[in-house]
């Protein structure tokens, strides 16, 4: 068993916090989720990634991304989890040897071959199997271990009895998923892309046909509800907001957040939000008191509903939304800050979605509790008076009474 906690002037405090593992999209939402908490960010880079509707990042853009994350001690993984076919083994070994001169720490990798090279290039970077595996037993990751392996990111099926056996005896680093989207599927095995829309779900062209909708037919008739609502095979989202004390206590190396694609507000309120609720249980676990705080705030960015996955067995008709829309509108994200004048209380913004006099805001931070105001002055980059914010990216100044820092965020609060 790991030992994750220590004795510290007569109080227990957890001495092995787990890594808090981002996704991004694009360098802005990287650096975001560093300032707001992240230890680490994985990332997609042109090549050899999933994910192909995401912006992913050149070479140059990993480079700038592990300069700045050096600032913060964080680190930067880069996904190179394709399956490969015969015309994608062209250039693998110079674009790994690129990554490593950069200075990226590991790289996510599904296919066998790509670990076999980089174990023989002897990188400085580590190699971490991919959830595309679904690795879901200590004997997978003990092969893993043999093959050279670093780290195993488990398939999102592991429930919390099975984790417990895998972190007791687990011979390398152990990544978890915490928060994001289920596959309706064995993590990386769904095959309906492929078929119904000729898009290959292992090389980054997944058209998610488990969220499209179907008519259902049972003996050549349709099969009709009474409120015409189609079939769909899509999952709620999974959230293990209310269970991190017990990851934590099992030594779990890292906690991984999916959504890659994901809007910028939604990656700084999931980040800091699990950042927040971490240190607060490493600080004083034995004292530590669940806050139904926590699981608000997420529910502020998150535009489904959520469900525990897994993590109890095998996940019920409750945690699907067979015959449901439950999706529902998020607080929208209206500012960013970018300098305060403490002297006027002026806030100088760069506006990102509409918003006008009147509207009342939520400003959330990494560095201080959530505060709320009504925008009662707006005034233009020129500093004219003006009553609506209706041109993204502008650069704005409001009156806000209470101090914010550089690069808090500002929601609309839903009446």
């Amino acid at each position: 068993m790991r030992n994750v906690s220590q004795i510290i002037n007569g109080k227990r405090k957890i001495i092995k916090k787990p890594e808090l593992l981002a996704p991004a999209g694009n360098l802005e939402k990287l650096k975001v989720a560093i300032m707001y908490g992240a230890d680490a960010v994985f990332v997609g880079g042109k090549e050899f990634s999933l994910r192909s509707q995401a912006s992913n990042f050149t070479l140059d853009d990993i480079k700038e991304a592990v300069i700045f994350a050096k600032q913060y001690h964080a680190h930067i993984h880069v996904t190179c989890n394709i399956i490969l076919h015969q015309d994608n083994l062209e250039g693998i070994k110079e674009y790994l040897q690129c990554l490593d001169d950069i200075g990226v720490t590991a790289i996510i990798v599904a296919d066998p071959y790509i670990m076999k090279i980089a174990k023989e290039m002897n990188l400085h970077l580590e190699v971490h199997v991919s959830t595309q595996l679904s690795t879901l037993n200590l004997k997978a990751i003990e092969f893993y271990k043999e093959m050279g392996m670093d780290r195993v990111v488990l398939g999102r099926e592991v429930t919390y009895e099975d984790l417990k056996t895998i972190m007791h005896y687990a011979p390398v680093d152990v990544e978890y998923f915490i928060h994001g989207a289920m596959c309706i599927h064995y993590s990386g095995r769904c095959m309906l892309s492929n078929y119904l829309s000729r898009r290959d779900a292992n090389r980054g062209g997944c058209s998610q046909s488990c969220r499209w909708y179907y008519d259902l037919y049972e003996n050549d008739m349709l099969v009709n509800r009474e409120d015409d609502m189609p079939f769909s095979m899509s999952s709620k989202d999974m959230s293990l907001i209310d269970h991190i004390g017990e990851l934590i206590e099992l030594g779990v190396d890292s906690f991984k957040i999916e959504g890659r694609m994901k809007s910028l507000h939604y990656i700084a309120t999931v980040v800091s939000t699990y950042r927040k609720l971490i240190d607060a249980y490493c600080d004083d676990p034995d004292y530590f008191q669940p806050d139904e705080s926590y699981r608000d705030e997420l529910l502020k960015a998150a535009n489904r509903a959520l469900c525990h996955g897994f993590f109890y067995d095998h996940p019920t008709k409750d945690e699907q939304l067979f015959f449901l829309r439950d999706e529902h509108p998020t607080q929208e994200f209206v500012m960013r800050i970018l300098d305060y004048d403490t002297q006027n209380h002026l806030a100088k913004i760069e506006q990102r979605n509409y918003f006008k006099v009147g509207d009342k805001i939520e400003i959330f931070s990494p560095h201080h509790p959530n505060l709320f105001f009504t925008v009662k002055k707006l005034y233009n980059e020129d500093r004219e008076i003006i009553e609506v914010a209706n041109h993204p990216m502008e650069v704005l100044y409001v009156q806000i009474d209470e101090e914010v820092l550089p690069n808090d965020m500002g929601r609309k609060v839903i009446r």
